[in-house]
Protein backbone atom coordinates (compact mmCIF):
# COMPACT_ATOMS: atom_id res chain seq x y z
CA UNK A 1 0.00 0.00 0.00
CA UNK A 2 2.70 2.47 0.96
CA UNK A 3 5.48 0.71 -0.95
CA UNK A 4 5.87 3.56 -3.45
CA UNK A 5 6.18 6.11 -0.64
CA UNK A 6 8.77 3.98 1.16
CA UNK A 7 10.79 3.67 -2.08
CA UNK A 8 10.63 7.45 -2.47
CA UNK A 9 11.85 7.93 1.10
CA UNK A 10 14.77 5.55 0.53
CA UNK A 11 15.66 7.35 -2.68
CA UNK A 12 15.71 10.72 -0.95
CA UNK A 13 18.16 9.62 1.71
CA UNK A 14 18.43 10.17 5.44
CA UNK A 15 19.55 13.82 5.27
CA UNK A 16 16.70 14.87 3.04
CA UNK A 17 14.09 13.14 5.21
CA UNK A 18 15.64 14.73 8.31
CA UNK A 19 15.51 18.13 6.59
CA UNK A 20 11.80 17.62 5.86
CA UNK A 21 11.14 16.72 9.50
CA UNK A 22 13.06 19.79 10.70
CA UNK A 23 11.17 22.04 8.27
CA UNK A 24 7.86 20.67 9.54
CA UNK A 25 8.96 21.17 13.17
CA UNK A 26 10.03 24.72 12.31
CA UNK A 27 6.58 25.54 10.91
CA UNK A 28 4.83 24.11 13.99
CA UNK A 29 7.19 25.93 16.35
CA UNK A 30 6.72 29.23 14.50
CA UNK A 31 2.95 28.90 14.78
CA UNK A 32 3.17 28.25 18.51
CA UNK A 33 5.50 31.23 18.99
CA UNK A 34 3.10 33.50 17.10
CA UNK A 35 0.22 32.17 19.25
CA UNK A 36 2.08 32.82 22.50
CA UNK A 37 3.29 36.22 21.28
CA UNK A 38 -0.28 37.27 20.46
CA UNK A 39 -1.38 36.01 23.89
CA UNK A 40 1.24 38.18 25.60
CA UNK A 41 0.52 41.19 23.39
CA UNK A 42 -3.26 41.05 23.96
CA UNK A 43 -3.04 39.82 27.60
CA UNK A 44 -5.12 36.69 27.06
CA UNK A 45 -4.46 32.97 27.34
CA UNK A 46 -6.27 32.41 24.06
CA UNK A 47 -6.14 35.26 21.52
CA UNK A 48 -8.18 33.34 18.94
CA UNK A 49 -11.19 31.08 19.58
CA UNK A 50 -13.74 29.28 17.42
CA UNK A 51 -17.49 29.54 18.06
CA UNK A 52 -18.70 25.99 18.75
CA UNK A 53 -22.44 26.50 19.24
CA UNK A 54 -25.33 28.59 18.00
CA UNK A 55 -25.96 30.40 21.30
CA UNK A 56 -24.73 33.75 19.90
CA UNK A 57 -26.67 33.72 16.63
CA UNK A 58 -27.20 36.03 14.76
CA UNK A 59 -24.11 37.90 16.03
CA UNK A 60 -21.81 34.90 15.51
CA UNK A 61 -22.43 31.53 13.94
CA UNK A 62 -20.87 28.13 14.55
CA UNK A 63 -17.43 28.09 12.95
CA UNK A 64 -16.71 31.84 13.22
CA UNK A 65 -13.16 32.66 14.30
CA UNK A 66 -13.03 35.32 17.06
CA UNK A 67 -10.10 37.59 17.98
CA UNK A 68 -9.80 38.52 21.67
CA UNK A 69 -8.08 41.05 23.91
CA UNK A 70 -8.14 41.23 27.70
CA UNK A 71 -6.42 44.37 28.90
CA UNK A 72 -6.48 44.52 32.68
CA UNK A 73 -7.23 48.23 32.94
CA UNK A 74 -10.42 48.23 30.81
CA UNK A 75 -13.84 47.77 32.33
CA UNK A 76 -16.43 45.64 30.58
CA UNK A 77 -19.77 47.24 29.84
CA UNK A 78 -23.23 45.99 28.99
CA UNK A 79 -23.31 44.74 25.41
CA UNK A 80 -19.65 43.68 25.22
CA UNK A 81 -19.15 40.16 23.92
CA UNK A 82 -16.85 38.16 26.15
CA UNK A 83 -15.30 34.73 26.25
CA UNK A 84 -15.19 33.23 29.71
CA UNK A 85 -14.05 29.98 31.25
CA UNK A 86 -15.42 28.58 34.50
CA UNK A 87 -13.02 26.50 36.64
CA UNK A 88 -13.56 22.83 35.93
CA UNK A 89 -15.08 23.47 32.48
CA UNK A 90 -12.95 22.54 29.49
CA UNK A 91 -14.50 24.74 26.83
CA UNK A 92 -14.71 28.54 26.99
CA UNK A 93 -18.11 30.16 26.38
CA UNK A 94 -18.81 33.14 24.10
CA UNK A 95 -21.68 35.31 25.41
CA UNK A 96 -22.72 38.94 25.71
CA UNK A 97 -22.48 40.96 28.96
CA UNK A 98 -26.01 41.49 30.26
CA UNK A 99 -25.14 43.33 33.50
CA UNK A 100 -22.04 44.70 35.19
CA UNK A 101 -21.56 45.43 38.87
CA UNK A 102 -18.81 47.70 40.08
CA UNK A 103 -17.96 48.13 43.73
CA UNK A 104 -17.93 51.71 44.97
CA UNK A 105 -15.17 52.70 47.39
CA UNK A 106 -15.21 55.71 49.70
CA UNK A 107 -11.86 57.30 50.43
CA UNK A 108 -10.97 58.88 53.76
CA UNK A 109 -11.87 62.27 52.30
CA UNK A 110 -15.39 60.89 51.58
CA UNK A 111 -14.57 60.83 47.88
CA UNK A 112 -16.48 58.12 46.00
CA UNK A 113 -14.61 56.09 43.35
CA UNK A 114 -14.98 52.77 41.61
CA UNK A 115 -13.08 49.77 42.93
CA UNK A 116 -10.26 48.39 40.79
CA UNK A 117 -11.20 46.76 37.50
CA UNK A 118 -10.30 43.34 38.93
CA UNK A 119 -13.31 43.62 41.30
CA UNK A 120 -15.85 44.04 38.49
CA UNK A 121 -18.62 41.40 38.39
CA UNK A 122 -20.43 40.36 35.20
CA UNK A 123 -23.62 38.55 34.20
CA UNK A 124 -23.73 37.14 30.67
CA UNK A 125 -26.27 35.62 28.28
CA UNK A 126 -26.16 34.15 24.79
CA UNK A 127 -28.07 36.21 22.22
CA UNK A 128 -29.94 33.09 21.11
CA UNK A 129 -30.68 31.88 24.68
CA UNK A 130 -33.82 32.64 26.68
CA UNK A 131 -32.18 32.92 30.12
CA UNK A 132 -28.96 34.30 31.55
CA UNK A 133 -25.89 32.16 32.29
CA UNK A 134 -26.14 31.83 36.08
CA UNK A 135 -26.75 28.07 35.70
CA UNK A 136 -23.51 27.79 33.71
CA UNK A 137 -21.45 29.49 36.46
CA UNK A 138 -21.45 26.30 38.59
CA UNK A 139 -22.50 27.86 41.89
CA UNK A 140 -21.15 31.38 41.31
CA UNK A 141 -23.58 34.29 41.40
CA UNK A 142 -21.50 36.45 39.04
CA UNK A 143 -18.53 36.08 36.74
CA UNK A 144 -15.38 37.60 38.14
CA UNK A 145 -12.73 39.16 35.95
CA UNK A 146 -10.42 36.20 36.61
CA UNK A 147 -12.88 34.02 34.65
CA UNK A 148 -12.77 36.22 31.55
CA UNK A 149 -10.54 35.00 28.72
CA UNK A 150 -11.11 38.10 26.61
CA UNK A 151 -13.35 40.56 24.85
CA UNK A 152 -14.22 39.97 21.19
CA UNK A 153 -12.55 42.59 18.97
CA UNK A 154 -13.10 41.05 15.55
CA UNK A 155 -14.06 37.88 13.71
CA UNK A 156 -13.72 35.93 10.47
CA UNK A 157 -16.90 34.11 9.48
CA UNK A 158 -16.81 30.31 9.01
CA UNK A 159 -12.99 30.01 9.03
CA UNK A 160 -13.13 27.93 12.20
CA UNK A 161 -15.05 25.11 10.54
CA UNK A 162 -11.71 23.47 9.76
CA UNK A 163 -11.06 23.16 13.52
CA UNK A 164 -14.59 21.88 14.19
CA UNK A 165 -14.31 19.27 11.42
CA UNK A 166 -10.94 18.04 12.70
CA UNK A 167 -12.29 17.72 16.26
CA UNK A 168 -15.49 15.99 15.15
CA UNK A 169 -13.65 13.63 12.78
CA UNK A 170 -10.12 12.83 14.06
CA UNK A 171 -9.50 10.65 10.99
CA UNK A 172 -9.69 13.82 8.88
CA UNK A 173 -6.84 15.32 10.91
CA UNK A 174 -4.56 12.34 10.26
CA UNK A 175 -5.53 12.17 6.60
CA UNK A 176 -4.75 15.88 6.19
CA UNK A 177 -1.34 15.45 7.84
CA UNK A 178 -0.61 12.48 5.58
CA UNK A 179 -1.58 14.37 2.43
CA UNK A 180 0.54 17.36 3.45
CA UNK A 181 3.50 15.07 4.09
CA UNK A 182 3.13 13.43 0.69
CA UNK A 183 2.82 16.80 -1.04
CA UNK A 184 6.03 17.95 0.63
CA UNK A 185 7.85 14.83 -0.59
CA UNK A 186 6.51 15.17 -4.11
CA UNK A 187 7.44 18.85 -4.22
CA UNK A 188 11.08 18.05 -3.35
CA UNK A 189 11.50 15.56 -6.20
Amino acid sequence: MFSDELKTLRKLGFRHVLLQILNFASVITSGLMIWKGMGLMFNTESPIVVVLSGSMEPAFYRGDLLFLTNFGNQRYSTGDITVYKIPGADIPIVHRVLETHDTIVKNSSSEVTLAPVADQLLLTKGDNNYVDDIELYQGLDWLERKHIVGKVRGFLPYVGYVTIAMNDFPQLKYALLGVLGLLALIQRE
